[in-house]
This record gives structure tokens, C-alpha cells and sequence, in this order.
């Protein structure tokens, strides 16, 4: 396999790890036919709602695409930013934009991912030694991580169907 072949499968594969639901359920599946009156509901037992998680879920992966393309990325002064203050969305309106940021950040990693004019091993230039590489593999492992905190949601709420 030639380096150019190995560096298309490597793309690809991060490409595919974004939204993947080989190993576990994608973010699609999670949040498909939620019950929007449940989607603010914390179940006993659990820490968090289906919108903090989503609304975390948005955050977080827009803070890493952020730090990947913008030069003058500003770290969150607060943990709490990655969090929303309610439980609930304030609408559906509310909760259908995050979906769609979510979904449009997540193509543009995919994108990022794709680009054969970044090299992937490369250090991001105003970060302290991350790569690209692992920035998207962070993006897949923590998304991976908290789509399935939405499944354990709805499974708790009895509103999950696999």
C-alpha cells in the first residue's frame, strides 16, 4: 500500500468514526423520535437531560473545530460553558438548531478530516502540540461517550427503541 493510498484509508476511516454507528449508536439514532416533552426530563439516577447532553454534546464539538481552523481560538473560561443552565430546551425551535449545528459541525470535521491539504500528524499551529488527528479522534471518543448517556436517558424514560 502506497502512502497516499494508506493516507486516503486513514482519512476515511476518521471520517467515517464521526458519525459511525458500527460499535455503538450515532447521534442520529439517539436522538431520532425523542419525546419532546422528555427531552428536558433528568431521570432518577441519571445526572442530566437529553438537551443538556445534547447542548453539551454541540459545545464541545464546535469548541474543537473552532480550535482547529481558527487561529485565534479563546479557551472557555469556564467548564460551565460546555453546559447549559436548564434542563430543557426553551422550544422546539431551540432544541431542532442545536441538532442542526451538531449535524453541520460534524460535516465540517468530516471535511477537515477529508482535507489532503492538512496533514494530519501535524500540530494545529497556535495549539501546544495537539494534532489534527487527535482532535478528531477526541471529537469521535467524546461524542461516542455521551450519545450513549442519551440512549441510558431515553432507556430510563422508557422511550428508547433499538
Amino acid at each position: 500500500m502506497t502512502r497516499e493510498m494508506s493516507d486516503a484509508a486513514l482519512r476515511e476511516h476518521v471520517r467515517n468514526l464521526l458519525d459511525w454507528e458500527d460499535a455503538h449508536a450515532s447521534f442520529d439514532h439517539a436522538i431520532k423520535d425523542i419525546d419532546p416533552k422528555l427531552r428536558g426530563v433528568v431521570p432518577p439516577g441519571l445526572s442530566h437531560s437529553a438537551w443538556q447532553l445534547l447542548e453539551h454534546l454541540r459545545r464541545c464539538q464546535w469548541d474543537i473545530l473552532d480550535f482547529c481552523r481558527n487561529p485565534k481560538y479563546k479557551e472557555p473560561a469556564s467548564m460551565k460553558e460546555y453546559w447549559p443552565s436548564s434542563a430543557a430546551p426553551k422550544n422546539a425551535a431551540e432544541w431542532n438548531e442545536s441538532v442542526a449545528a451538531f449535524r453541520l459541525d460534524r460535516d465540517e470535521l468530516k471535511r477537515l478530516a477529508a482535507d489532503s491539504k492538512i496533514d494530519l500528524f501535524d500540530r494545529i499551529p497556535h495549539g501546544s502540540g495537539q494534532t489534527y488527528l487527535r482532535e478528531l479522534l477526541l471529537v469521535a471518543d467524546h461524542n461516542a461517550y455521551h450519545v450513549a448517556q442519551i440512549v441510558d436517558v431515553r432507556r430510563a424514560l422508557k422511550n428508547w427503541k433499538s
